[in-house]
Parts: structure tokens; C-alpha cells; sequence
């Protein structure tokens, strides 16, 4: 099996769910638009410059999903989908899945974003298989809390790891394509590392490492990674 792994925000998608998820949470009036917008953007600073308290952000991303039952969150999240997510999703990220689908790989989606956000845009792009941050469900409503390893940083190798030993396979020509230095434990650790729309800490270790430097920005997935999914022999650099 080869397994092609994709970060999702600002990889596959033009832009960031958890931040905008957060922003439309304001916008609908779920939340105080003052203090919680604030929080928002400052954990989304910290993201992106590498110093996120990931067990804080989580708690405060989560606690929204406790104070509305399922059923209002569920049409809350179409409504999110249809809003700020179809319109970011990307043609040449659509066609670079097809690329690893025709050749018979494994799709996979790992993020740090919750599964409760992120399920939703895995089968928008069609991708079975999903390693998310996990929110707890007690009786058919959210607790505020997330279980297990957060789906961030060592904590993506960490889960893939298991899914490894579960499905009793390995990284072996694997895959994985990311923006942010924030994913380089995975990067560095699988046989085929691209950087995509790479912020500038990843593009410069990328560039040291000679790995593939690519935009899913344009209407076109780069031919030089499309040609190398197909002869694995030809990784652009």
C-alpha cells in the first residue's frame, strides 16, 4: 500500500477551518464577538508562529460544541460548509487526489483540526480515511473536552503510528503534503515530503532538503508532482 497523506488547512483548502469556524461561530452570534474573535486570532498567531498551547486552544475551540444540543450544531455545521468551505475548496488539490487515486493509494487526511469540522470536508474531497483531533461525545452531546492524542505536531506521528499498526502497515512510498513547519515531524519522517503553499520556516527547510516546493493556489495541479506520482523516479525537487 502507499499511503498519501494531506494536511487539510491551507494545503487542500485555500484557508484555515478551525480559524474560520471560530469567525463564523462570531458572525452567527454564538459566541461574544469581542472576546472570543480576539482569542481566536491570537491562538491563530501562535499557530503560525509555532508556540501553540495546544491543550488551551483545544479547550476553547471545543467549548462552543457543549452549549447547543447535536442537532443544532449538525445545521450549524451545513451552513458553515456551504458558507466559507465550498468556497476554498481547490481545483488543482481535487486533481492532484485524483492523481493518487488513479494509482491506487491510500487517501488520508490528518489534522489538528477536530473531526467534528473536518469529517465533513474528508468526504467532500472524498478521502475515506481521517486522523482528526477528537472531540468527546457523552450521550449524544459534545463535552468541551477532546479525548486521546491531539492530532498535532509529534501528536499526527503519534496517531499515524497507530493507524499503522492497526491496518498492519507501513510508510513505504508514502506521501504527505502540508503548509505549515508545524507538520515537519511527519514531513521529515515519510519517504515523499512536498511543501504546499509553504509558510516561510517550512519553504526554507523544504529548500535545504531539496523537497518538492509546490502552489495549489493556481487552476492546475503542478505537472512536475503529477508526473512524479505517476513515476515515483521523477520527484521534482
Amino acid at each position: 500500500m502507499t499511503l498519501a497523506i494531506f494536511d487539510l488547512d491551507n494545503t487542500l483548502l485555500a484557508g484555515d477551518s478551525d480559524y474560520l469556524w471560530g469567525s463564523f461561530l462570531v458572525q452567527r452570534g454564538f459566541v461574544d464577538p469581542v472576546e472570543y474573535e480576539a482569542a481566536n486570532t491570537r491562538f491563530f498567531e501562535d499557530y503560525k508562529a509555532g508556540n501553540l498551547d495546544i491543550d488551551a486552544f483545544l479547550n476553547f475551540a471545543l467549548s462552543p460544541l457543549s452549549q447547543h444540543p447535536m442537532a443544532e450544531l449538525l445545521a450549524l455545521r451545513q451552513a458553515f460548509l456551504d458558507d466559507l468551505i465550498q468556497p476554498i475548496l481547490l481545483p488543482a488539490a481535487h486533481q492532484l487526489i485524483h492523481a493518487h487515486r488513479a494509482q491506487g493509494h491510500t487517501l488520508m487526511i490528518i489534522t489538528a483540526t477536530n473531526a467534528f469540522i473536518t469529517a465533513p470536508i474528508a468526504e467532500l474531497y472524498g478521502i475515506d480515511h481521517l486522523i482528526a483531533t477528537t472531540p468527546e461525545i457523552v450521550e449524544d452531546q459534545y463535552t468541551g473536552r477532546y479525548v486521546g492524542e491531539p492530532c498535532f505536531r509529534e501528536g499526527k506521528v503519534k496517531r499515524l503510528q497507530v493507524w499503522l499498526n492497526d491496518h498492519q502497515e507501513s510508510l513505504e512510498n508514502s506521501w504527505f503534503y502540508s503548509d505549515s513547519h508545524n507538520d515537519r515531524p511527519l514531513l521529515d519522517l515519510v519517504q515523499n515530503p512536498v511543501a504546499v503553499d509553504a509558510d516561510q520556516a517550512l519553504k526554507r527547510h523544504a529548500e535545504t532538503k531539496g523537497w518538492p516546493v509546490i502552489s495549489l493556489r493556481l487552476n492546475q495541479a503542478p505537472a512536475g508532482i503529477l508526473r512524479a506520482i505517476n513515476e515515483p523516479s521523477h520527484l521534482p525537487s
